[in-house]
């Protein structure tokens, strides 16, 4: 519990960017498995367009301090080499 105005506002505050954050790193997980089902069912062009959907959504999520940008980079170059061995 807060004990002063500063602690209150601080806590309202985190807990909206909590939400944020979730909201945003499950916009990001979707993304991928989007990829990944559409590898999985063998359909390229699919694979191709869900990866081109992805790639923006990850980097976003880097710039908004998210996700580590190496991370990112190793998600997207996982998905790119889940294509190429198409």
């Amino acid at each position: 519990m807060a004990n002063s105005k500063q602690a209150a506002k601080r806590a309202r505050q985190s807990e909206v960017r909590r939400q944020r954050n979730t909201a945003n790193r499950s916009k990001m997980r979707t993304a991928i498995k989007n990829v990944l089902k559409a590898v999985s069912a063998g359909e390229k062009t699919a694979a191709e367009s869900a990866y081109k959907v992805a790639v923006p959504v990850i980097d976003t999520m880097v710039n908004k301090k998210i996700i580590h940008k190496n991370k990112a980079a190793r998600h997207k170059s996982r998905l790119n080499s889940h294509i190429q061995a198409m």
